[in-house]
């Protein structure tokens, strides 16, 4: 029996590492009878333990355990939708990249993987990417943005990975940590690897012009080791990110601004939509909090929001 953690998984193959040697392996099939609701019962950046397969390849094996994760970051899948998609496990902290345009990032969608990622209790860090193709206009929205984020307590970056700026400073941030990468697909997820381990060499592809959407060049996620204790755990695209396993009345649980004034709210079950005296809804009418955030909010709570997916 060895252990090991996985460094990608293409759906029925995980390649996994055991004191450096690399491994494919697959399920036993009682793993998938344990009431997991994820597509994936396993996940880049799991521990397991599996066996080398006697009578294949020496280098292939059969997971049989999965440890307990320290913590995940989930969707709900594409195609299932009461069925949720596990991206990653076992991580440090997450990069969510975002670009105004080429593609645009809808402040919708920030706050709602932020969310995930604040119920997950996983540090989340906000690279705004292409800087150099931006007007000055455009410059002052994005500085807008970060003021918008830096305020309730989130670092935000500034970086252009086809230019090399700002890559030294995330390099230091991701100095012996596993680090997710996170965004829709086309906001430089695999240029930005490339910028920071180019021997990595990771595909990249152009903006669809019809669309101004990214095509996906990562199709599933993948780790990988660099040095100074760097792990990066590339991920596909996403398009929606539809929250799970939350009850509406804890969703304001995870927006730290609206987290830290419910105690002042007139009600203790106070859900900031259309109570009296409410704290959170003074403090967005004060504009203390952004109404972007607090539109999120809203549309969160609704069942047919179209961000949900």
């Amino acid at each position: 029996m060895k252990k090991g953690i996985v460094y990608r998984s293409t759906g029925s193959w995980y390649t996994v590492q055991s004191e450096g040697v690399f491994y494919e392996c697959r399920i036993k099939g009682k793993l998938r009878l344990k009431g997991i609701k994820s597509t994936n019962p396993v996940a880049v950046g799991d521990w397991v333990y599996f066996e080398v397969d006697s009578h294949a390849n020496a280098n292939e094996g059969n997971i049989t355990k999965i440890e307990e994760r320290q913590n995940y970051i989930v969707r709900k899948s594409v195609n299932l939708s009461k069925q949720t998609h596990i991206i990653a496990s076992n991580i440090d902290q997450v990069f969510l990249i975002v670009t105004l345009n080429n593609p645009p990032t809808f402040p919708a969608f920030i706050d709602r993987f932020l969310v995930t990622a604040e119920a997950y209790q996983i540090p989340a860090i906000i690279l705004f990417n292409k800087i150099d193709t931006y007007s000055k206009l455009e410059l002052e929205e994005i500085t807008l943005l970060q003021k918008t984020y830096e305020n309730i307590g989130y670092s935000t970056y500034l970086i252009s990975a086809i230019q090399d700026e700002g890559i030294e400073k995330v390099k230091e941030l991701m100095q012996d940590k596993v680090s997710m990468f996170s965004g829709h697909s086309g906001v430089g997820k695999s240029t930005l690897v490339n910028a920071i381990s180019p021997s990595l060499d990771l595909k990249t592809a152009a903006i669809s012009k019809q669309h101004q959407q990214g095509m996906h060049t990562t199709t599933f996620a993948e780790m990988f080791a660099l040095s100074n204790g760097i792990k990066i755990i590339d991920t596909p695209g996403i398009k929606g990110f539809g929250v799970v396993d939350m009850l509406p009345e804890e969703i304001g649980n995870y927006f730290p601004e609206f987290y830290v004034r419910k105690s002042n709210c007139k009600f203790h079950n106070c859900i900031h939509v259309n109570e009296p005296n409410c704290a959170v809804i003074e403090s967005v009418e004060k504009g203390e909090i952004a109404f972007s955030r607090y539109s999120s909010y809203t549309q969160m709570m609704e069942e047919d929001s179209p961000y949900r997916n």
